[in-house]
Order: structure tokens, then sequence, then C-alpha cells
């Protein structure tokens, strides 16, 4: 695989055919067939709010295909379901999931490292019991909004970095499972062992959640065949995206996604560019190769509005995420490089506006 690493790529199109590479394999007639049998067999809708750190990649930690679990990011995982945006993005979610019959299940996490608490999460300051408080009050303003039952259900999972493994939250406090740990691995297994962690979750969608916990324990167990050193587990960032449309993005360690959600989007941007002066600052990314802000709106149509106003937005976040930078983390525009597109989600190809 071509990388910048190499010489041959700036850091803008090293994402370009980053992006090229994952469109492929998700619109060939393969992966489209793939996703239809999964959703048969697996219907269930999921939600996964993360933090914006760029080593949280529920996908590929879980072994799931592209296109089925749905990220929000945001510093820290932060939400709030009274944010305008938030009730209309979940709220329709919700909806989309009933007309279409299907049950839909929202996983609020927080993260930390195991191995040294200053690989932690750095909204939250390294804390990891103030992470984990927030995402259990998440999970429960979805269930105080949408209850808990067989047609939705949230639960609170954390992820641990150094082997990316999930550590399950169960519906009783005292109900924890670390997925590092778990030897008994048949399917049975597995289903006792989430019927015990969540008595109110139905059948059906224990079954479409048991994938991703089996994947995820397979995922384990390459991580520590492989002896992954801790440079691969530390921040090394040198993206930062915002907007929406970046679950093409399966490169862990690269980049800091934010997303357009928080009412004060100036916090998160500015909190993720200083993360990557000091992965500038410290030698963890390349300053030959500087960072690079991507703007991104996703489109589904593309005859009438949709994407134009797509790339409407794109350029309003490219703009203000600039005004950001400039503003509160000016070291950073020396070496920063931008590149504004819109994606196109039917196939997850990135077209570019703009690129400086």
């Amino acid at each position: 695989m071509t990388t910048y690493d190499n010489q041959t790529l700036s850091g803008i199109d090293h994402l370009l055919e980053l992006n090229a590479r994952h469109s492929r394999g998700f619109s060939s007639e393969a992966a489209r067939g793939e996703r239809r049998l999964y959703r048969v067999r697996h219907p269930l809708e999921i939600i996964a709010y993360k933090c914006m750190d760029g080593r949280l990649n529920l996908s590929f930690i879980t072994k799931t295909a592209l296109g089925i679990i749905q990220p929000m990011r945001n510093v820290g995982g932060r939400f709030r379901l009274g944010w305008p945006m938030m009730r209309e993005v979940v709220g329709n979610h919700y909806e989309y999931s009933l007309r279409k019959g299907r049950a839909c299940l929202v996983i609020a996490t927080y993260h930390f490292a195991r191995g040294d608490d200053h690989r932690g999460c750095a909204g939250f300051n390294k804390d990891t019991a103030a992470a984990r408080a927030f995402a259990s009050g998440l999970k429960r303003q979805h269930v105080d909004v949408f209850g808990q039952g067989a047609a939705f259900y949230s639960i609170l999972i954390g992820i641990e970095t150094d082997l990316d493994a999930l550590v399950l939250h169960g519906d009783r406090e005292e109900d924890v499972v670390d997925l590092s740990t778990v030897t008994a691995t048949s399917t049975e297994d597995l289903e006792a062992m989430l019927r015990k962690l969540y008595p109110g979750m139905s059948n059906d969608m224990i079954r479409d959640f048991l994938p991703l916990v089996a994947g995820n324990i397979e995922h384990i167990a390459e991580v520590r065949a492989a002896h992954r050193p801790v440079a691969n587990v530390v921040h090394r960032e040198w993206v930062l995206a915002f907007g929406r449309g970046f679950d093409w993005f399966h490169e862990p360690n690269t980049a800091i996604i934010v997303g357009p959600f928080d009412p004060d989007l100036r916090s998160p941007i500015a909190t993720a560019a200083g993360i990557l002066l000091r992965n500038l600052e410290e030698k963890r990314a390349s300053l030959e190769r500087g960072v690079v802000l991507v703007s991104s709106a996703p489109f589904h149509e593309r005859a009438g509005y949709d994407r134009a106003a797509a790339c409407e937005k794109a350029r309003w976040q490219d703009e203000y995420a600039l005004q950001v930078i400039t503003e509160e983390v000016p070291g950073l525009l020396p070496h920063l490089h931008r590149l504004v597109s819109v994606m196109d989600a039917d196939t997850r190809a990135l077209e570019v506006l703009e690129r400086t």
C-alpha cells in the first residue's frame, strides 16, 4: 500500500487515496451484497456516541462492515439530547428505524488506556471516572426520552485503547465485563453473558449485538498476537476532520473527528487543533507533512438541492474551523493544509471542492 511515508503522496493525496480505496470496496457488488445479507440477518440499527479521538473505530475493532454502525463524534464523547441538531439527528434515526421495522441500539462510550492514564481521554483531562460518568448520564438521557425495550435500547460501553477491548456495562451498575478477559467464546456462552448483562434486551437485539462482541474478542486476540508497540496507541493524529461523512475513515490514529452537533463548536475544534499542534511539537506527527483540515458534508441526492446544500455547509465548516484555529491555536497555521469536500452517501466517495 502506498503511504505518505514513502514520500510519494502529500497528506491530502494520501487521504484521497484512502477514501478512494474504501469507496471502491464499499461500492463493489460484493460489499453491497454483504451489507444486504448482513441487514437481513441482523437488521438492528446501531448508533454509537464516541470521542473525537482518532484511536476509536468501533467498526474496525468489532470487525463490522462499514455502514452498519452510525458514528456520532464529539470531544470526550460529550453529547446532550437537548442540543437542537441532536434532537433532529437521533429523532430522525429513531423514526427511520420504526418505519423499517427495525430495533435501535444506542451505545454511549468512554475510553481509557489500562497501561497508562496519560493515554486516556484528553477531552476529560485523562479522568476516566469523569468520562465514564458522563457517558452513563448520556445513556440515561436516552432511556428517559425513548424508553428501554424491544424497539429502543441504550447501553454503556468503555473502550480500552491499549488492546482495543470493549468493556460492557450491564443494566445493573455492578455488572461489568471486560471482553479482554472473556475465555468462553461459543455463541451459547456469549448469548448467556449478554442476557445476564441486559435482562431487558430482546432476543432479536441480543442476536444482532452478538457479532460485534464476538468480533471484538477476535480483534483483541489479533492485537495481542501482533505485540503492538506503545507508539501505536498514543495520539499521533495529523488530520482534523470536521463535519459528517467520515465513516469511511478506517485508518486508526490518523484523524481527530469533530461532529457538527455541539452548539459550541469552537471548543471541540480548538481542543482538536491543540492536540494536533502538540503531536507536531512532540514529533509524534510529521512536521514535513503537516496537518490537514478536512471539512465534509454528506449528500444523498445529486439532483435538486441536497448536494448544493452540502457544498455550502462544507465551505462554511472550513471557514469556521479556520477562524477558530487562527484565533485559538495560531501556532498550527504554518503547518495547515485544507481540503473541502462533500461525500456521496451511496458510495462514500469524497468530491473535492477546494484544496489548499
